[in-house]
């Protein structure tokens, strides 16, 4: 029931994905049972093809989202969430309300032990056709140096596991490559990586290198500069299709291709989608979930912190 278009795009996108997912995945739908049913008939799927557990309620994109959590306990998320939490599912995935995803995930799976703050990520596209990782993206946007140099573990660990990127090359994004250049927050952290035997760290990166193959695979950066910079970057991409520009490359940055992220540091798999997705994102967010369940990443999370 979560996201801006809600249901029909959401029920739409689990239909799709079903298609392509291994027949031994099960795909649990938290909304109105009717609905849902309903939905399914219209468009010639049976809904026999998910488990379906009947939510009354929805934490709207208004909601206050501690609030919301703990009295609207008949929601979608609220449900999943408590799935999650007592192991009748293996993840769980939503393009609702991003602040409710975040607190039921610290109120039910809740965080790893070691872990200061959880954090979220985006795909940066390369000119390869492969893309690096930036986070954190908006979660945090104050961070300590030792809360970005957790960024810097955790951003490898998933692009070595989910990506199969090995030994990935991780970079501090900064206003220049030199040791001494930056803020505080950027001096101090470099410090803290330089030498780390945890990630394989590359030095400082700049914005112009984000885009190069060759150089950087993990970006980290404060929450603020990270959702700036996402911000910029779709913006950037809605710049090109208003001027009816095509091409395969900015393609790449239509946030379709990508669906929804993982956040980082909890005990299960929790994927958070953009509120405003269609079917296709949809269905490349739980594609994506499945991948990232297959990763087993908590438990190599845990194994690193504990």
């Amino acid at each position: 029931m979560g996201g801006d278009y809600a249901p029909d795009v959401t029920i739409k996108g689990a239909i799709l994905a079903h298609k392509l997912l291994p027949s031994d995945v099960e795909l649990v739908l938290f909304g109105d049972e009717n609905v849902i049913r309903k939905f399914c008939i219209d468009n010639n799927s049976d809904p026999r093809d998910f488990t379906i557990v009947h939510a009354s309620e929805v934490i709207e994109m208004g909601d206050h989202p501690a609030k919301a959590f703990s009295h609207k306990t008949q929601s979608s998320i609220f449900l999943g969430f408590k799935e999650l939490e007592a192991g009748k599912i293996d993840a769980f995935a939503s393009a609702g309300s991003t602040g409710a995803m975040m607190v039921g995930a610290m109120y039910t799976v809740k965080t790893i032990p070691g872990i200061i703050r959880p954090t979220i990520t985006a795909a940066v596209p390369r000119m390869d056709g492969s893309f690096s990782i930036l986070l954190d993206v908006g979660i945090n946007p104050d961070c300590k140096p030792d809360v970005l140099y957790q960024y810097a573990v955790l951003g490898s660990l998933y692009t070595e596991f989910v990506y199969n990127v090995p030994k990935p090359r991780v970079g501090l994004l900064n206003i220049g490559s030199e040791e001494e250049k930056g803020n505080l927050l950027t001096k101090a952290t470099f410090q803290l990586m330089q030498g780390s035997k945890e990630f394989n760290f590359i030095g400082n990166v700049e914005g112009n290198d984000l885009f190069d193959f060759k150089k950087v695979d993990v970006i980290v950066c404060d929450g603020f500069v990270g959702n700036v910079l996402l911000k910029a970057a779709e913006s950037f991409y809605h710049l090109i299709r208003k001027r009816n520009i095509q091409d395969e490359f900015f393609e790449r940055f239509n946030f379709e291709n990508y669906g929804g992220t993982p956040v980082l540091g909890v005990n299960s798999n929790v994927i958070i989608g953009h509120g405003i997705s269609n079917d296709i994102a949809i269905k490349n967010m739980i594609l994506h979930t499945f991948d990232v369940t297959r990763a087993n990443l908590p438990a190599k999370i845990k194994e690193v912190f504990k």
